[in-house]
């Protein structure tokens, strides 16, 4: 029996472009290394969307806590020698306890909190480094002229140095 060369030279290039088919069809795994409070399997849309969210909430870029390698010129996400990536590490785990302690939050099939009750920018703003504000406090004369003074009563821009005179 005579096998046809063509029909076996089609034979082959069909399976092998089958084979190259299914060999790219395979679940693409980003890799990514050294994330410690982020999901190991997270995709690349979830995690941009996360640093996405950071980006925003704190008014900042990727450099702000990963390296550039100069020797690349590109910015060298594993790293962890800026300490700013470390400490959105310890706020990212602040964020993910308090809501789910007091804002009992569910998390997805790979560990991503998905309602929360505080985020990044209930904080932050839009700003790197929020100013810690003490509430001033209330005012409890007025001024001559009938507006409050700057600090309260007592001595100017300060809390009364002793409680007032009278009922008890």
């Amino acid at each position: 029996m005579r096998i046809n060369k063509k029909l076996l030279a089609g034979l082959s290039l069909a399976s092998v472009v089958t084979l190259v088919a299914f060999t790219s069809m395979a679940p693409e795994d980003p890799g990514y290394k050294n994330l410690k409070v982020l999901p190991k399997h997270i995709s690349h849309d979830q995690l941009g969307k996360v640093m996405g969210d950071w980006e925003r909430s704190l008014g900042v870029n990727c450099g702000f806590c990963h390296v550039r390698d100069a020797a690349t010129r590109k910015t060298d996400f594993v790293s962890d020698a800026k300490p700013e990536k470390e400490m959105a590490r310890h706020m990212f785990k602040m964020m993910n306890k308090i809501n789910q302690k007091y804002f009992k939050a569910e998390k997805d099939s790979i560990g991503m909190v998905m309602t929360s009750g505080i985020n990044c920018n209930t904080c932050h703003n839009g700003v790197s480094h929020p100013e810690v504000k003490v509430p001033e406090q209330r005012r409890r004369q007025s001024a001559p002229g009938g507006t409050p003074g700057p600090g309260g009563a007592g001595i100017p821009g300060g809390a009364p140095t002793t409680p007032p005179k009278g009922n008890n």
